[in-house]
Parts: structure tokens; sequence; C-alpha cells
């Protein structure tokens, strides 16, 4: 189970870093910024490559870092919130026929980061659900 874990840590980080990469296409796609410039901002872009290396960094050592684990939770909760909300109230047809990258970004990043949030969430409270089994 622990290698499975450290597996989805470490996929968690290569689709926070690829996904910035190719969807913002190494920063130059400018329809991802113009869309939702206070969260997908160049460098609100690069913040999510950060966490995604500090989801590989981490990866080894998950056992031992509880409470970054649940810090990683509550990062994904955040952005799943964030992209829910956004959703609701922006139209994707515009952002499709302005940039096909562009489109397929928003309609994706918050399903992934609902994804991680869950995964996150068992990591974090997985040692509390091994106790009282």
């Amino acid at each position: 189970m622990n290698n499975l874990i450290t597996k989805g840590f470490k996929l968690a980080g290569i689709l926070n870093i690829s996904g910035v990469l190719m969807f913002s296409r190494f920063f130059t796609n400018r329809a991802i910024y113009d869309t939702d410039p206070n969260a997908m901002s160049k460098f609100g872009l690069l913040m999510i490559i950060v966490w995604g290396l500090a989801f590989i960094a981490s990866s080894k050592k998950h056992k031992d870092l509880k409470w970054l684990v649940g810090v990683f939770a509550i990062e994904k909760l955040v952005y799943s919130i964030y992209w829910t909300f956004w959703i609701l109230k922006n139209d994707l047809i515009p952002i499709y026929q302005q940039d096909l990258m562009a489109g397929f970004f928003y309609t994706v990043y918050g399903l992934n980061d609902w994804l991680f949030f869950l995964f996150f969430t068992f990591v974090f409270f997985k040692p509390i659900i091994k106790t009282k089994s």
C-alpha cells in the first residue's frame, strides 16, 4: 500500500508540473491567463508547479509527514472549491473557441484537484483508519 501511495504523490506532482507546462505551452498561452487572471496568472501557474515539486519531494517520506499531507489536502480542497464555483459561473464554449488547450485545461484541472484532495485526505487519515480496524 505504501508503494502505491508513493506513486500517488509522484503522480500528483507530475500532473501539476506537466499539466501546467503543456496547457500553458510553457507559459506562453495567454488564453489561460486572460480567462482567470486571479488564479491562473503566470505566477499562479508557477506556484502550481512548486506544489507539484513538493508532492514529489515528499513522496517517499509521506508516513513521516502527516501534517504536511494535511496541508496538501487543504491546498487541493481550496483549488477544487475555487474551480467548482468558477465552472458554475463561467461558460467554457468561448474558451474552447479561443484556444482548445485552455478550454480543456479549465474543464479538467478542478476534477484533477478533487481527485487528489480525496487521495491526500485518505493518506492523512490512513493511520487513524488503520488503528481503528
